[in-house]
């Protein structure tokens, strides 16, 4: 993508990105980054839900080949796995990182030179994951990266718990979002994160996001992803994702030419097992049958997922 130039670098010329940084510095006195809104002072080392203070914690960072294909090509993708989340599903395959905790606490200088340092290793992009609880991390660091020579798009790979207002602040800074849309029904949100009102804000992100950057827009010379919403979704045993319900506001409300990842990959993890809903791996008919409700309901632009990867730890 020789020609390609980040959305961010023109937001820092302009003397934005710092604007945003503070702004998203302010919303922790009294965090209300995310839905949860948990109103303590993070820059005093306060935490709430997500149990992050001031610094972002990295478990470790990688040359993914496990992504998306628009986002590996031969290089990878250079994903940074961020500690703790914002929502906490009990089912979740990261749960040493996300529940447990593990992982580093990082300078932002730290955190810029593991970007540096994935885009000299031929990286094609810089893939945020689990970062709604880090904005103002993200983009401190972010700023220090350009200032020495960051040039390749971001990722912002979350869950889609994200807030429009923190959303709004990225607006200009991420190239490529690749939210999840995990569940459509409200009480299955609430069982499986305590989250009830989570169907009705990943709808309101997924909006915003592709406000922001439309459908996604691949290279046609290297397959690899420039701009745009990737949308991911697991399919989850005995339908409890709410598939078709989800495909069907993607097409009617976001767009029918939306790039999504319909997953196979559930597997009860950790406290998976105390809950019916979520102890049993979904079939091959499941699988089978959400592909079919996705191209019912008129999506059609489907990833053909990769799943080897390497990991550098911390």
């Amino acid at each position: 993508m020789p020609n390609f130039v980040p959305v961010y670098i023109d937001t820092y010329k302009k003397g934005l990105l710092k604007k945003k940084v503070e702004k998203a510095r302010s919303i922790i006195r009294s965090c209300l980054l995310c839905p949860r809104r948990c109103k303590v002072n993070r820059l005093s080392g306060e935490t709430g839900f997500c149990k992050t203070g001031e610094k972002a914690l990295a478990a470790s960072y990688n040359a993914h080949f496990g992504e998306e294909a628009p986002l590996v090509g031969s290089n990878g993708s250079g994903t940074i796995f961020f500690t703790h989340c914002n929502l906490l599903c009990v089912f979740c395959q990261n749960y040493d990182i996300s529940h447990k905790g593990y992982g580093k606490e990082l300078s932002n200088e730290e955190l810029a030179h593991i970007m540096l340092s994935m885009q000299m290793s031929g990286c094609h992009n810089i893939n945020f994951v689990t970062p709604s609880h880090v904005v103002p991390q993200i983009l401190s660091a972010l700023e220090t990266a350009v200032e020495k020579g960051l040039h390749i798009p971001l990722v912002y790979n979350s869950s889609g718990y994200d807030s429009v207002e923190t959303l709004k602040i990225l607006d200009g800074v991420i190239d490529i979002y690749m939210p999840d849309f995990k569940f459509w029904n409200p009480d299955i949100a609430d069982i499986a994160c305590s989250a009830k009102d989570y169907p009705e804000v990943a709808r309101n992100a997924l909006t915003e996001m592709f406000r922001q950057v439309g459908d996604l827009d691949i290279d046609e010379s290297s397959g690899i992803a420039r701009r745009g919403l990737l949308v991911r979704h697991l399919v989850m045993p005995g339908g409890h994702a709410g598939t078709r319900e989800i495909m069907r506001f993607i097409a009617n409300n976001i767009s029918k030419n939306t790039y999504v990842n319909i997953m196979f990959q559930y597997r009860p993890c950790d406290n998976a097992h105390k809950y019916k809903e979520f102890c049993t791996r979904p079939c091959d008919k499941d699988f089978d049958e959400a592909v079919k409700a996705a191209k019912e309901e008129g999506i059609t632009r489907l990833d053909k997922p990769r799943r080897v990867f390497m990991i550098k730890n911390l």
